[in-house]
Protein backbone atom coordinates (compact mmCIF):
# COMPACT_ATOMS: atom_id res chain seq x y z
CA UNK A 1 0.00 0.00 0.00
CA UNK A 2 1.62 3.69 -1.00
CA UNK A 3 0.82 6.78 0.66
CA UNK A 4 1.92 10.23 0.84
CA UNK A 5 2.23 12.74 3.62
CA UNK A 6 1.14 16.34 2.70
CA UNK A 7 2.20 18.61 5.94
CA UNK A 8 4.42 21.65 6.69
CA UNK A 9 6.04 21.48 9.35
CA UNK A 10 8.64 19.32 9.87
CA UNK A 11 8.40 17.77 13.22
CA UNK A 12 4.85 16.77 12.31
CA UNK A 13 6.47 15.39 8.76
CA UNK A 14 9.05 13.47 10.77
CA UNK A 15 6.77 11.93 13.72
CA UNK A 16 3.70 10.36 11.18
CA UNK A 17 6.83 9.13 8.75
CA UNK A 18 8.04 7.03 11.62
CA UNK A 19 4.96 6.00 13.12
CA UNK A 20 3.29 4.78 10.05
CA UNK A 21 6.62 3.12 9.06
CA UNK A 22 6.38 1.39 12.73
CA UNK A 23 3.14 0.26 13.03
CA UNK A 24 1.98 -0.56 9.39
CA UNK A 25 2.99 -2.16 6.08
CA UNK A 26 2.31 1.05 4.20
CA UNK A 27 5.24 2.83 2.11
CA UNK A 28 5.83 6.33 2.42
CA UNK A 29 6.23 7.24 -1.40
CA UNK A 30 6.77 10.99 -0.82
CA UNK A 31 6.45 13.85 1.63
CA UNK A 32 5.10 17.72 0.27
CA UNK A 33 4.65 20.56 2.32
CA UNK A 34 2.45 22.86 -0.66
CA UNK A 35 -0.66 21.29 -1.67
CA UNK A 36 -0.21 22.18 -5.70
CA UNK A 37 2.91 20.19 -5.65
CA UNK A 38 0.86 17.09 -4.32
CA UNK A 39 -1.14 17.99 -7.28
CA UNK A 40 1.51 18.05 -9.69
CA UNK A 41 2.51 14.61 -8.19
CA UNK A 42 -0.47 12.71 -8.68
CA UNK A 43 -1.05 13.64 -12.15
CA UNK A 44 1.82 11.23 -12.88
CA UNK A 45 1.54 8.98 -9.71
CA UNK A 46 -1.08 6.85 -8.29
CA UNK A 47 -1.03 6.52 -4.51
CA UNK A 48 -3.60 4.29 -2.00
CA UNK A 49 -3.90 6.72 1.04
CA UNK A 50 -3.62 10.89 1.84
CA UNK A 51 -2.62 11.63 4.99
CA UNK A 52 -3.48 15.38 4.76
CA UNK A 53 -2.96 18.46 6.72
CA UNK A 54 -5.93 20.99 6.21
CA UNK A 55 -3.64 24.01 7.12
CA UNK A 56 -0.65 23.81 3.88
CA UNK A 57 0.58 26.63 1.75
CA UNK A 58 -0.97 27.21 -1.87
CA UNK A 59 -3.82 24.89 -1.49
CA UNK A 60 -5.51 24.09 1.68
CA UNK A 61 -6.22 20.83 2.50
CA UNK A 62 -10.07 20.81 2.05
CA UNK A 63 -9.76 22.04 -1.48
CA UNK A 64 -7.03 19.45 -2.18
CA UNK A 65 -9.03 17.07 -0.96
CA UNK A 66 -12.30 18.53 -3.30
CA UNK A 67 -9.91 18.01 -6.23
CA UNK A 68 -8.71 14.84 -5.49
CA UNK A 69 -12.24 13.51 -5.26
CA UNK A 70 -12.71 13.75 -8.68
CA UNK A 71 -9.82 11.77 -10.20
CA UNK A 72 -10.39 8.45 -11.33
CA UNK A 73 -8.07 6.66 -9.01
CA UNK A 74 -9.27 8.14 -5.21
CA UNK A 75 -7.01 7.48 -2.58
CA UNK A 76 -8.18 7.50 0.67
CA UNK A 77 -8.16 10.67 2.74
CA UNK A 78 -6.66 10.85 6.13
CA UNK A 79 -7.01 14.68 7.22
CA UNK A 80 -4.67 15.92 10.03
CA UNK A 81 -4.99 19.02 12.21
CA UNK A 82 -5.06 20.41 15.49
CA UNK A 83 -8.50 22.50 14.40
CA UNK A 84 -11.36 20.48 15.97
CA UNK A 85 -14.00 22.91 13.79
CA UNK A 86 -12.72 21.19 10.34
CA UNK A 87 -14.10 17.99 11.35
CA UNK A 88 -17.36 18.99 9.50
CA UNK A 89 -15.61 19.86 6.39
CA UNK A 90 -13.89 16.46 6.63
CA UNK A 91 -17.03 14.57 6.92
CA UNK A 92 -19.01 16.26 3.88
CA UNK A 93 -15.24 15.23 1.94
CA UNK A 94 -16.04 11.43 3.27
CA UNK A 95 -12.56 11.23 4.41
CA UNK A 96 -11.53 8.03 5.47
CA UNK A 97 -10.65 9.76 8.87
CA UNK A 98 -9.53 12.80 11.03
CA UNK A 99 -6.41 13.07 13.22
CA UNK A 100 -5.86 15.61 15.57
CA UNK A 101 -2.50 17.13 16.59
CA UNK A 102 -0.55 16.57 18.83
CA UNK A 103 -0.32 12.89 17.53
CA UNK A 104 -1.67 10.25 20.05
CA UNK A 105 0.04 7.11 19.24
CA UNK A 106 -2.63 4.45 19.99
CA UNK A 107 -5.46 6.77 18.21
CA UNK A 108 -2.87 6.64 14.76
CA UNK A 109 -1.99 2.85 15.30
CA UNK A 110 -6.18 2.38 15.36
CA UNK A 111 -6.57 4.51 12.09
CA UNK A 112 -3.33 2.38 10.54
CA UNK A 113 -4.99 -0.85 11.39
CA UNK A 114 -8.22 0.26 9.90
CA UNK A 115 -6.98 1.60 7.19
CA UNK A 116 -4.96 -1.35 5.97
CA UNK A 117 -8.50 -3.37 6.70
CA UNK A 118 -10.02 -1.73 4.45
CA UNK A 119 -8.02 -1.64 1.95
CA UNK A 120 -7.29 -5.52 1.59
CA UNK A 121 -10.84 -5.73 1.52
CA UNK A 122 -11.09 -3.63 -1.46
CA UNK A 123 -9.01 -5.39 -3.36
CA UNK A 124 -10.04 -8.62 -2.76
CA UNK A 125 -13.86 -7.10 -4.01
CA UNK A 126 -11.73 -5.96 -7.05
CA UNK A 127 -12.35 -2.49 -6.14
CA UNK A 128 -10.12 0.77 -5.90
CA UNK A 129 -9.66 2.29 -2.86
CA UNK A 130 -12.21 4.52 -2.85
CA UNK A 131 -13.45 7.92 -0.56
CA UNK A 132 -17.37 8.68 -0.70
CA UNK A 133 -18.18 6.21 -3.52
CA UNK A 134 -21.16 3.51 -3.61
CA UNK A 135 -18.26 1.00 -3.25
CA UNK A 136 -17.30 1.87 0.06
CA UNK A 137 -20.90 2.77 1.19
CA UNK A 138 -21.99 -0.52 0.57
CA UNK A 139 -19.96 -1.85 3.94
CA UNK A 140 -18.68 1.13 5.93
CA UNK A 141 -19.84 4.74 6.73
CA UNK A 142 -18.02 7.70 8.02
CA UNK A 143 -20.18 8.66 11.46
CA UNK A 144 -19.63 11.69 13.58
CA UNK A 145 -19.07 11.11 17.82
CA UNK A 146 -17.00 13.65 19.77
CA UNK A 147 -15.54 15.67 16.84
CA UNK A 148 -14.25 12.33 15.49
CA UNK A 149 -15.05 10.74 11.92
CA UNK A 150 -15.81 6.63 12.98
CA UNK A 151 -15.73 4.41 9.99
CA UNK A 152 -18.56 2.01 11.22
CA UNK A 153 -19.28 -0.90 9.38
CA UNK A 154 -22.68 -0.42 7.89
CA UNK A 155 -23.89 -4.04 10.23
CA UNK A 156 -23.76 -2.36 13.11
CA UNK A 157 -25.99 0.18 12.38
CA UNK A 158 -29.55 -0.53 14.31
CA UNK A 159 -31.48 2.79 13.23
CA UNK A 160 -31.64 6.31 12.78
CA UNK A 161 -33.47 8.55 14.21
CA UNK A 162 -34.38 12.53 13.30
CA UNK A 163 -34.00 15.07 15.47
CA UNK A 164 -34.39 18.75 14.03
CA UNK A 165 -31.48 19.68 11.68
CA UNK A 166 -29.51 16.48 12.76
CA UNK A 167 -29.52 12.74 12.50
CA UNK A 168 -29.04 10.05 15.80
CA UNK A 169 -27.55 7.15 14.33
CA UNK A 170 -27.52 4.06 17.03
CA UNK A 171 -25.29 1.24 17.04
CA UNK A 172 -25.40 -1.17 19.97
CA UNK A 173 -23.43 0.62 22.24
CA UNK A 174 -22.93 4.38 20.74
CA UNK A 175 -24.91 7.06 19.53
CA UNK A 176 -23.77 9.45 16.57
CA UNK A 177 -24.92 13.19 15.93
CA UNK A 178 -25.00 13.40 12.05
CA UNK A 179 -25.01 17.23 10.93
CA UNK A 180 -27.42 16.37 8.13
CA UNK A 181 -31.22 15.60 7.79
CA UNK A 182 -32.62 11.57 7.92
CA UNK A 183 -33.19 11.87 4.20
CA UNK A 184 -29.51 12.57 3.16
CA UNK A 185 -28.52 10.12 6.00
CA UNK A 186 -30.86 7.30 4.37
CA UNK A 187 -29.29 7.70 0.49
CA UNK A 188 -26.05 7.07 2.03
CA UNK A 189 -27.29 3.78 3.52
CA UNK A 190 -27.48 0.31 0.84
CA UNK A 191 -31.27 0.15 0.56
CA UNK A 192 -31.00 -3.65 0.54
CA UNK A 193 -30.75 -3.14 4.32
CA UNK A 194 -31.90 -0.34 5.22
CA UNK A 195 -35.89 0.78 5.46
CA UNK A 196 -36.93 4.36 5.60
CA UNK A 197 -40.03 3.11 7.53
CA UNK A 198 -41.22 6.09 9.17
CA UNK A 199 -40.88 9.97 8.65
CA UNK A 200 -38.56 10.40 11.30
CA UNK A 201 -37.15 6.66 11.49
CA UNK A 202 -34.85 4.72 9.04
CA UNK A 203 -34.19 0.43 10.78
CA UNK A 204 -31.75 -2.11 9.24
CA UNK A 205 -33.93 -4.76 8.56
CA UNK A 206 -31.23 -7.51 9.38
CA UNK A 207 -31.77 -6.03 13.41
CA UNK A 208 -35.73 -6.39 13.12
CA UNK A 209 -36.35 -8.61 15.92
CA UNK A 210 -40.05 -8.69 16.29
CA UNK A 211 -42.70 -7.07 14.19
CA UNK A 212 -45.69 -6.19 16.67
CA UNK A 213 -49.60 -5.28 14.99
CA UNK A 214 -50.15 -1.66 16.45
CA UNK A 215 -53.28 0.74 16.57
CA UNK A 216 -54.10 1.66 12.63
CA UNK A 217 -52.88 -1.39 11.23
CA UNK A 218 -49.40 0.02 11.67
CA UNK A 219 -46.16 -2.11 13.05
CA UNK A 220 -44.13 -1.76 15.89
CA UNK A 221 -40.49 -3.16 15.02
CA UNK A 222 -38.70 -4.26 18.36
CA UNK A 223 -34.64 -4.74 17.44
CA UNK A 224 -32.31 -7.13 18.55
CA UNK A 225 -30.18 -6.36 21.50
CA UNK A 226 -31.96 -2.92 21.99
CA UNK A 227 -35.16 -1.90 24.26
CA UNK A 228 -36.34 0.60 21.87
CA UNK A 229 -38.96 0.37 19.79
CA UNK A 230 -39.09 1.63 16.04
CA UNK A 231 -42.23 2.37 14.54
CA UNK A 232 -44.00 1.98 10.93
CA UNK A 233 -46.04 4.61 9.78
CA UNK A 234 -49.25 3.82 7.47
CA UNK A 235 -48.03 5.24 4.67
CA UNK A 236 -45.28 2.64 4.79
CA UNK A 237 -46.75 -0.43 5.68
CA UNK A 238 -47.84 -2.40 2.30
CA UNK A 239 -44.34 -1.46 1.35
CA UNK A 240 -42.50 -3.10 4.74
CA UNK A 241 -44.88 -5.73 4.33
CA UNK A 242 -43.63 -6.99 0.53
CA UNK A 243 -39.61 -6.04 1.70
CA UNK A 244 -40.74 -8.89 4.59
CA UNK A 245 -42.73 -11.15 2.69
CA UNK A 246 -45.88 -11.11 5.07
Amino acid sequence: MKAIIVEDEIPAQEELSYLINTHSSIQVEAIFDDGLDVLKYLQSHEVDAIFLDISIPSLDGVLLAQNISKFAHKPYIVFITAYKEHAAEAFEIEAFDYILKPYHESRIVTMLQKLESHFRRDKQEGSQPVTGSAQRVSHSINLIKDERIIVTDINDIYYAAAQEKVTQVYTRKEEFTMPMNITELCNRLPEEHFFRCHRSYCVNLSKIREIVPWFNNTYILRLSDLDFEVPVSRSKVKEFRQLMRF
